[in-house]
């Protein structure tokens, strides 16, 4: 009997162990499954498209509007072979930014290049007056600086590197006053100084990684000569982000190329402007392929009978993606890393989140979005929120009645931190509906102020205004560094500037 249970106990125990083996395999397949599968689980770049736009498939040469915020939300892109797609800026020349929440392919173009000044004096198409006009800049890019009249200087090209207008100059190039063309427009790098170097090409500006996104900046126009004016610079390059969940398949060509300046010929001819900077392209997504050309190369000076201007600076190239196919150089050289924030985070806000205790809607209506009971004593209590402003500024609060005086007072300084503040204030309500608006304003860091210079006529912007109303739209006054103000919806500068991907 003993040995009849030893036998089957044994027989148990090897049992138990082939059924071991076989949980074991099927633990170690299911782990090898698992193990394959989780690379494409930590994958998957996601774009942020809503898909709002749809798919993208134009079949003949396109030039789309850029919406106020500059951001297409498709849900695929393919551009083929033969087309090409070019943009039209919105009314604050922001970037382009295309969002796809799958593939974009490109075997066509996609242009976002500067554009070329106009030829001058014996050069141009025998109207004078349209010497001396600058090369436009690409979106999210900018103009060239003006051709000087004859016998007058250039005009600075516009953008963080505009290059230096030409002028006339006692110089060891001639020995004798002459008149000299301009520099061309920095941006990767400083731009070139005019023949000479009379003219100084503009700096270089922004980031390697092309946060915040921005473009080229404009070459300074040349100098005017004894009988002609001289050409104006050439524009910067655009800048463009593509950001896709999927492939981004480059085969044809994209461009942000900044535009050269115009040529200028003629007895008394005045010299050329110096060429724009090139733009700068982003690319985010979870493949990169395509060795199509991907080109941010500065303009070149047109040629002179006289002197000519600097050349533009190259721009930047930034490409970011998990897999990577590409073999082809881009011009200039790219950057490269995994996929990282689509966009610049944290754009400032303010907001009025409370009367008297009563919380202002998530969605105000813009028509009694606070009604407080006829019993609320005064003084009330109006209570502030911000974010991205910092700590120690105050808030301004203008109530308007419908009928009566206007009441202003200012708050303690704001507390808490500079990405959740708040601060509140006292004042006494009129009977009847009342306009509650807060304002409070607070210099910036230069990286911002070069995020927000598109909405500036490419000037760096130094401090901004922030206005919120009850029911009604919050807006920004934005103050360049010379003090001109701009006003743009804070919801625009929200979309571009303050939102993550």
């Amino acid at each position: 009997m003993n040995e009849r249970l030893k036998e089957c106990e044994q027989g148990n125990n090897k049992q138990r162990s082939n059924a071991m083996k076989r949980y074991i395999a099927t633990i170690n397949q299911a782990l090898t499954v698992m193990l394959v599968l989780m690379p494409g689980l930590a994958l998957g770049f996601d774009s942020g498209s809503t898909g709002a736009d749809g798919a993208f498939n134009p079949t003949v040469n396109t030039q789309l509007q850029l919406p106020p915020s500059g951001i297409f939300n498709f849900t695929s892109v393919n551009i083929p072979s033969g087309v090409t797609v070019t943009f039209q800026k919105n009314t604050t020349n922001t970037p382009v930014t295309i969002l796809a929440s799958s593939n974009v392919t490109i075997v066509g173009a996609l242009s976002v290049s500067g554009g070329p000044s106009t030829n001058a004096g014996a050069a141009g198409d025998g109207n004078l007056g349209d010497d001396g006009i600058p090369g436009v800049g690409g979106p999210g890019g900018f103009d060239g600086g003006r051709g000087g009249l004859p016998n007058a200087t250039g005009g600075t090209g516009l953008g963080p590197g505009g290059g230096s207008g030409g002028s006339s100059a006692q110089n060891t190039c001639f020995g004798s006053p002459a008149t000299f063309g301009g520099g061309g427009g920095g941006f990767g790098a400083t731009g070139g100084n005019s023949f000479c170097s009379v003219a100084g090409g503009g700096p270089s500006y922004g980031s390697s990684v092309l946060l915040p996104l921005i473009g080229g900046s404009g070459g300074g126009g040349g100098a005017g000569g004894t009988n002609f004016g001289g050409s104006g610079g050439g524009g910067g390059g655009g800048a463009i982000l593509i950001a896709a969940s999927g492939t981004v398949n480059v085969i044809g060509p994209i461009l942000a190329d900044g535009g050269g300046s115009g040529s200028s010929a003629g007895s008394g001819c005045g010299p050329t402007g110096g060429g724009g900077s090139g733009g700068g392209i982003r690319i985010v997504a979870t493949t990169i392929a395509g060795d199509g050309n991907i080109f941010a190369r500065g303009g070149g000076p047109g040629g002179s009978c006289i002197s000519f201007g600097g050349a533009g600076a190259d721009g930047r190239i930034r490409l970011e993606s998990e897999s990577f196919t590409r073999t082809a150089a881009t011009n200039p050289p790219f950057t490269a890393s995994a996929p990282g924030t689509v966009f610049v985070a944290g754009f400032p806000t303010l907001t009025i989140s409370s009367v008297a205790g009563v919380a202002a809607p998530a969605a105000p209506t813009g028509n009694a979005d606070i009604t407080l009971p006829a019993s609320t004593p005064n003084p009330v209590t109006v209570v502030f929120t911000t974010t991205g402003v910092p700590v120690g500024n105050t808030v301004r609060l203008t109530v308007t009645p419908a009928s009566g005086g206007i009441t202003s007072v200012i708050s303690p300084a704001l507390t808490g931190s500079t990405a959740s503040a708040t601060a509140s204030v006292s004042v006494n309500l009129s009977s009847g509906p009342s306009v509650l608006q807060a304002t409070t304003t607070f210099t910036i860091v230069a990286a911002l102020g070069d995020v927000l210079a598109p909405f500036a006529q490419g000037e760096r912007v130094e401090k901004i205004t922030l206005v919120a109303m009850v029911g009604k739209p919050n807006k920004a006054i934005l103050v360049t560094v010379s003090g001109k103000e701009f006003e743009v919806p804070a919801a625009v500068l929200s979309a571009v500037a303050g939102r993550e991907g």
